[in-house]
């Protein structure tokens, strides 16, 4: 960061003297008031309940423009991304801050393929679940667990400790995750096979079966190729900063990695289009398309509690970039399996096509976000609800891991510790 030719000017109406605080710049996006020596200097911290204006960290990974709808990896456009590279090639990207050349992706691609398979024993660790438990669970507990399996590469102040973690975290993951939904459908797990691709082996541990060869539908494996690339990183959200702080203690990287996990798990957050999709079967049962516009109305009554799920940002006010690939993506697949005139898919498309018109959401901006879409296209090819969530901890990895690595390597980095505005009971005495 560069230190701005501009100051800020801390005045009180106390009488208290004026604080001159400094004034970083970034490459773009809006320049940070350095408040670090704010409570040395004035004995006051600041106030800000969910960080709405408050940057924790500096950083070289990920950026997002809200107003204009833009997110770029390393400076490039998630459109291209997407359009251009694979995950592997995008995973190369955000570890390295450049993307490979020829070599150099060869060689990660296999370095990636080839540590697919995880311990045998964690077959036995994961029995130890119920088979009704929610795939977070399991997986969080899975997550966790590597700690114990792979407790060579543990100390996360080694650089090449986190290098070996960090290919683990991202060729496994894959593996766990099929892993838990079939011990939750009591069917066989499926090794993975090294010849696949990244998108494509982890469908054939998903769907396969030991009972027949499993074709790769191409245009599948490129469409859950794009769910990974779009959910790869995504800046400091919750889950993201849950690693950082986690991480910043000093534990190890797979540890880290879990508390991840286990945040992306809320509805707020990873869970949203799983929530996106049960609210679309519920207006389904409610009568479908036909009682849509009820439900709408429902909605736009501040009285009624209804929400609309996926759609809107906490960060995006303009269209989310992802929602527009993600739109493509649900379409070519929609078109690939036959199911234009699916009724939960036409619903969705109803919904959409209100929520793009209408002025009560069009004016709130609330325009169909990534979890709308991603949802859908999960659902079409075959992806249970509740492990959509899971699938998004897979892509999600190496941007946690990326932004721990960054976080390590940075000379400012402290343990994280938030301030706190106390307003319960003063001392006092017990009788």
């Amino acid at each position: 960061m560069k230190l701005s030719d501009n100051k800020a000017k801390l005045s009180f109406s106390n009488g208290s003297p004026e604080v001159d605080l400094p004034v970083y710049q970034g490459t773009i996006g809006p320049d940070v008031i350095d408040i670090r020596k704010l409570y040395a200097q004035t004995g006051q911290f600041t106030y800000d309940p969910g960080f709405m204006s408050t940057a924790s960290c500096q950083s070289a990974i990920t950026y997002i423009d809200g107003d204009k709808g833009e997110l770029l990896y390393r400076g490039y456009p998630i459109e291209q991304l997407a359009e251009k590279c694979d995950y592997l090639d995008t995973c190369y990207l955000l570890l390295k801050g450049e993307l490979p050349d020829a070599t150099q992706r060869k060689d990660f691609h296999k370095l990636v393929l080839d540590h697919t398979m995880v311990n045998e024993q964690m077959q036995f660790f994961l029995r130890g679940f119920r088979r009704d438990a929610h795939p977070m669970a399991v997986l969080t507990g899975l997550v966790g667990a590597m700690s114990a399996f792979y407790h060579d590469s543990i100390d996360v102040h080694n650089a090449e400790h986190r290098d070996i973690a960090a290919i683990r975290l991202i060729s496994k993951m894959p593996t766990l995750v099929a892993m838990a939904h079939k011990y939750g459908v009591g069917q066989p797990y499926m090794y993975p096979r090294n010849e696949l691709s990244y998108a494509g082996n982890f469908l054939r541990m998903m769907f396969g079966t030991p009972c027949e060869d499993y074709k790769v539908n191409p245009v599948l494996e490129r469409a859950m190729d794009r769910i990974f690339i779009l959910h790869a990183d995504h800046e400091q959200n919750a889950s993201t900063s849950t690693v950082r702080l986690c991480g910043s203690s000093g534990t190890n990287p797979f540890a880290a990695i879990a508390a991840g996990v286990a945040c992306l798990w809320g509805p707020a957050h990873g869970g949203a289009n799983e929530a996106a999709l049960n609210m679309l079967e519920d207006i389904q049962k409610m009568g479908g398309i036909a009682k849509l516009g009820e439900f709408v109305e429902r909605v736009k009554d501040k009285n009624s509690g209804v929400r609309l799920m996926g759609f809107g940002h906490r960060v995006y006010k303009n269209y989310d970039p992802r929602a527009k690939l993600m739109q493509e993506t649900c379409n070519e697949v929609l078109t690939e399996l036959g199911l234009e005139n699916d009724p939960l898919f036409a619903l969705a498309k109803a919904l959409e096509k209100i929520a793009l018109e209408d002025d009560y959401f069009v004016s709130r901006k609330l325009y169909p976000n990534v979890d709308f879409y991603s949802g859908i296209v999960q659902r079409a090819i075959g992806v249970p609800v509740k492990l959509f969530t899971g699938i998004f901890a897979l892509a999600r990895t190496v941007g946690w891991i990326a932004q721990l690595n960054e976080m390590m390597g940075d000379p400012e980095y402290k343990i994280g510790r938030p301030r706190q505005l106390y307003v319960g009971a003063a001392r006092r005495d017990v009788p």
